[in-house]
């Protein structure tokens, strides 16, 4: 078979007559033997096509990387692992990050209404069994609700730990400091995945008792309408 210019010449050997076919309908012969399905019985099927053509884009991508760091792809595997190491690091140093205290679920007290006495009995239970995030929850929520038996803090539902040590700072203000303190430790607890240990317990539980014996100051008690 020869081809010249726009046709394409076959000798047949019969006769060796030689016969001129054009090259558009030899192309379309050839296309309709290819489209013959005994030619694509061992093709891969879309899905296996997607995934050669995605691992191909990973490697491609990995190729390039590696090509730009220095030390070729040893480089590349170092830079990834100081990077996940970088990562582990300030997740321990950090927690979980903290949601912004006063948003929906934040509420000190989620149980229901409950006396402080209530409180500091969970919270000895929970300390007694080395529970200690228990225990520091509960005897916050005992500090807050004894100061609103107090009449020191209006008893307002969904009142955050954050609210409380602030308004109860007003009128206990040579606590304002071990107030904060004492909320910190329970937002960390609570909202951040922190743990708690015996000896923040034993602050707030300390708090707690020194609350108990402390009057009010009498400005911001009269101005609260609190009882002196």
């Amino acid at each position: 078979m020869t081809v010249t210019g726009g046709t394409t010449t076959a000798r047949l050997r019969a006769d060796d007559t030689p016969v001129d076919i054009s090259r558009v309908p030899a192309r379309e012969a050839a296309e309709r033997e290819l489209s013959d399905p005994r030619y694509h019985e061992n093709d891969p099927n879309l899905l296996q096509r997607g995934l050669d053509r995605f691992w191909e884009w990973v490697g491609d991508l990995f190729d390039a990387a590696s090509g730009a760091t220095p030390g070729g792809v040893i480089g590349l595997v170092v830079v990834v692992l100081l990077v996940i190491a970088a990562a582990a690091a300030l997740w321990w140093r950090l927690g979980t990050p903290h949601r912004a205290p006063g948003t929906t679920g934040d509420s000190l007290f989620a149980d229901g209404p409950r006396t402080a006495g209530d409180h500091r009995e969970a919270a000895a239970r929970h300390a007694a069994a080395g529970r200690w995030n228990q225990a520091v929850q509960e005897r916050t929520r005992a500090i807050v609700r004894a100061l609103e038996e107090r009449a020191l803090l209006d008893p307002r539902p969904g009142r955050t730990a954050d609210e409380a040590a602030a308004e109860a700072s007003r009128s206990l203000p040579a606590h304002a400091d071990d107030l904060r303190l004492a909320v910190r430790v329970f937002d960390d607890v609570t909202y951040g995945g922190r743990t708690a240990d015996e000896p923040a317990y034993r602050r707030i539980e300390e708090l707690d008792a020194v609350l108990e014996r402390t009057r009010p100051t009498l400005d911001s008690a009269a101005a609260s309408g609190a009882p002196a």
